[in-house]
């Protein structure tokens, strides 16, 4: 199977002090509830983040059944298109699956069905909601998008969706999503309201 990575570099400013990632969701910390949901359809998960996020990441993981790399950010604060650059340069897998370390409720099935999507293509990305795009829940062919990923923070591009334009890609509109998941696979945690109320759909 191929590598799933996390991205985990943000600094999560509606969350407060504490880190996003490794806050306790209902008893275990955010980014292992996403790596969880990962772990049947991925070998091996990529973690990528800042250098001071390094060991809460790794006790996060402690026991995984699954190969865990941490792919630190060379420079902090670029934003995800530099994190999804990072993640992708350290994966051994032709193509992987990218998501935020936020999205506790990814569906493997999905995941799956993004994989047979991409195959011949660089990327197959999810649009759902108003043609909004999901690059932090899509799947890249690795070598391509870190490429791409490159090409446009040499632009000057800070829009997370702005690699799209360097690749060959195919669009999961939300119709097709549905047939594999729900929504919620795409719900992303940001405040300590939210946390709360997801927290009870893990008890």
């Amino acid at each position: 199977m191929p590598d799933g990575v996390v991205l985990a570099g943000g600094r999560s400013t509606r969350f407060g002090s504490e880190d996003k990632a490794t806050a306790d969701l209902a008893g275990r910390a955010m980014i292992r509830r996403v790596g969880d949901r990962l772990a049947g359809v991925t070998d091996r998960l990529v973690v990528n983040c800042r250098a001071d996020q390094t060991a809460a990441i790794e006790a996060a993981f402690a026991g995984y059944p699954n190969s865990v790399a941490i792919a630190e950010d060379p420079a902090p604060d670029e934003g995800p298109m530099a994190g999804i650059r990072t993640g992708l340069c350290a994966t051994e897998s032709e193509y992987a699956f990218v998501a935020a370390c936020d999205m506790p409720f990814v569906d493997p099935a999905l995941v799956t069905h993004l994989f047979a999507r991409a195959e011949g293509h660089d990327a197959a990305v999810p649009r759902v909601g108003d043609g909004w795009f999901q690059p932090t829940h899509a799947v890249y062919h690795a070598e391509s998008m870190a490429d791409a990923c490159e090409r446009a923070l040499a632009a000057g591009e800070r829009k997370v969706i702005a690699p799209l334009e360097y690749v060959n890609y195919v669009v999961i509109e939300e119709e097709e999503a549905r047939e594999h998941a729900a929504l919620d696979t795409f719900e992303n945690l940001n405040t300590r309201e939210e946390f709360e109320r997801a927290a009870e759909r893990f008890r």
